[in-house]
């Protein structure tokens, strides 16, 4: 399974919150499994780091990274075939980073990991 996890999952992840569904976290740490972590949730955590939330050990440029490779997470690029799929989606989430996480599950056939209500209701496959 290829595996797109949402900003919430990641930081659950890798801070070990109870709050990452063991579903979640079994098929994360699944060799089998390719996981990745959108350049979007990288932009989003830089974003909110930069207004006070969310709390983290250390700069996100040295976060970020640090965390994709100790928990084996591929980055993934913004291409423009899940650019061009952003205006088909119904304008159900107001969320411009959830909205483009959406779009690149869409583009790339990957399974999204959210816990997200409003995603849900996007025709997306969900973990």
């Amino acid at each position: 399974m290829k595996i797109l996890l949402d900003t919430c999952e990641f930081l659950w992840l890798v801070s070990g919150d109870t709050r990452l569904s063991p579903p979640v976290a079994n098929a994360v740490r699944n060799p089998q499994n390719q996981v990745f972590l959108s350049v979007v949730s990288f932009w989003e955590i830089s974003v909110k780091h930069g207004l006070g939330k969310p709390p983290l050990p250390s700069a996100p440029s040295h976060f970020v990274p640090g965390q994709r490779e100790k928990h084996l997470i591929a980055s993934l690029a913004l291409d423009e075939s899940a650019i061009a799929s952003l205006g088909k989606l119904p304008a159900l989430h107001r969320d411009p980073f959830d909205r483009m996480l959406v779009c690149q599950a869409l583009a790339h056939n990957l399974t999204l990991a959210s816990s997200d209500p409003l995603i849900r209701q996007y025709p997306v496959t969900l973990l």
